[in-house]
This record gives C-alpha cells, structure tokens and sequence, in this order.
C-alpha cells in the first residue's frame, strides 16, 4: 500500500496533523495506544472509521522506516 493511500495532511483538516486518510483519526493515535499496552484490535475497536489495512500497512512503514540501513538519511531529513 503506497504511504499516501494510508496517510492524508490537510490544513482543512486538524489544522495539517498527518491523520489515517480518509478519517480525523491521527497517525500519532495507533502509537499512544500501542504505548498504552492496548491492542490492534482494540484501537480498531475505539476508531471503526480507520481501516485493519491502513493501521498494519503504517506499521509496516514505521518497521521497513527505522529499521533501514540508511538510518542517518533518515536524522539528516528530519534535522
């Protein structure tokens, strides 16, 4: 799945925070939860509007992201 049919940034919507495409559920939600200790499934349960596809594919980025080689590229984009 291409990263922009998991994730949509919109000045319109939540004033640009990267939210799961298609929703006003941000990204940085499936991680607190995740943190919290709650399971997939459970924030699938409390976000009906994001899809199984969309929280595991951005997982799947996230994991593929930080755990390339290339790390350093990563810091210097983001510096």
């Amino acid at each position: 799945m291409n990263i922009k049919d998991i994730i949509s940034i919109d000045e319109q919507v939540l004033g640009g925070q990267p939210v799961f495409k298609g929703t006003r559920v941000p990204i940085e939600t499936l991680f607190d939860h995740l943190q919290a200790g709650f399971s997939l499934n459970t924030f699938l349960e409390d976000f009906p509007s994001v899809t199984k596809e969309q929280a595991v594919a951005l997982l799947d980025w996230a994991n593929k992201l930080f755990n390339t080689k290339n790390l350093d590229q990563l810091y210097a984009a983001v510096a």
